[in-house]
């Protein structure tokens, strides 16, 4: 409980000092100044950026192809007759 107290007490004087300074600060330099802003115009900046060029990629795939062994004459003859 104490904690809290004293985190509140401190927050109350720190509101207080700022608010102090403020004014100080406002009776010091004037309530009113006749100050004028301004304003310059900014010049534009403009950026070209060029466009990359897009590259299509190309994929090429290999595909390996089992090579089949040659037939026998006997395999041959078994693939003519129809059973």
């Amino acid at each position: 409980m104490k904690e809290i107290k004293r985190a509140i007490i401190g927050v109350v004087v720190l509101a207080i000092t700022s608010a102090g300074g403020l004014l100080i600060n406002k009776y010091i330099t004037g309530e009113e100044s006749n100050t004028e802003e301004v304003s310059t115009a900014q010049p534009t900046i403009n950026i070209n950026i060029p466009q990359q060029e897009i590259k299509k990629d190309t994929v090429v795939k290999i595909v390996k192809q089992k090579v089949q062994p040659k037939k026998t004459e006997t395999e041959k003859r078994k693939e003519e007759i129809d059973w």
